[in-house]
């Protein structure tokens, strides 16, 4: 479902302040994988993402998305096969429209579009029985305008929007990081529910070790640009956060920084 081949990528080129951010990543996703990636600042987890969601172009190397080469393909015609949830829980929705409005342009993004209504009653019903699956009565709010909304009801609405139309790949980026714990609970709950129900290929960013060994079938730790360690799914379930990180020192030689946010 997805496949990136000997993607570099190399920021201010010939410059006292060249950064290599991918130096030669491989990975392969098969239909239904939910990959979690870790690593600390700077390992290039996030630039994978832009590179996957076409928000970047890599310096050489090739990503496939279901089969296609998507390479050169505009960030704008990617987003019909790839749904993202992003860090800030500002980001994607339209704060000045109401939570139908933003969910009908959701629901459009792999249609064709036309001069007609965005909602008529089969979608409001349609609208309303997705909203209750959140339990956060926001079925009750259609017409609220959605920057109305508190920021954990923003990121839970996004995560909706990103798997509605069940996209080739859903990209997560760390996207329980800016919330308060009992709104990360909620929206990891709410992660696992609907990457199940639709078996969406995942690929989800997180600082959080723990999330990243309680979520998906695989992991992948990245570290100065490279995938460093991978771990498929029965190995994955006797990992722990000790054991990750004595992985990094045996791989690299040093600790791996144990921030609080890395830890989780």
């Amino acid at each position: 479902m997805l496949k990136l081949e000997q993607i570099n990528k190399i920021f201010n080129e010939a410059t006292p302040d060249e950064k290599i951010a991918l130096d030669q990543i491989n990975l392969k996703l098969n239909p239904g994988d939910f990959v979690t990636v870790i690593g600390s600042n700077g390992a290039g987890k996030s630039t994978m993402l832009n590179m996957i969601s076409g928000a970047l172009s890599p310096d050489f190397g090739d990503i496939r998305i279901d089969g296609k080469n998507v390479t050169k393909l505009p960030e704008f015609k990617r987003s019909q096969k790839i749904g993202r949830v992003f860090q800030d829980p500002m980001a994607g929705t339209a704060p000045l429209m109401t939570i139908e409005e933003n969910l009908a342009m959701a629901y459009s993004r792999n249609k064709t579009r036309g001069l007609k209504k965005g909602v008529d009653k089969k979608r409001r019903v349609f609208f309303r029985e997705s909203l209750e699956t959140l339990h956060l009565n926001l079925e009750n709010r259609l017409n609220a305008k959605v920057g109305t909304l508190s920021g954990g009801e923003r990121q839970a609405l996004s995560l909706l929007m990103a798997t509605f139309t069940q996209p080739s790949i859903l990209l997560l980026d760390e996207h329980t990081a800016a919330l308060d714990p009992a709104r990360a609970a909620l929206i990891t709950d709410l992660t696992k529910l609907l990457v199940e129900k639709d078996q969406l290929t995942t690929l989800m960013v997180t600082h959080n070790m723990q999330q990243a060994l309680d979520l998906g079938n695989r992991l992948i730790m990245m570290d100065k640009g490279q995938i460093i360690f991978e771990v498929e799914a029965e190995e994955k379930q006797d990992l722990t956060i000790a054991k990750l990180m004595d992985e990094f020192q045996r791989i690299r030689g040093e600790k791996l920084t144990s921030d609080k946010a890395l830890l989780g």
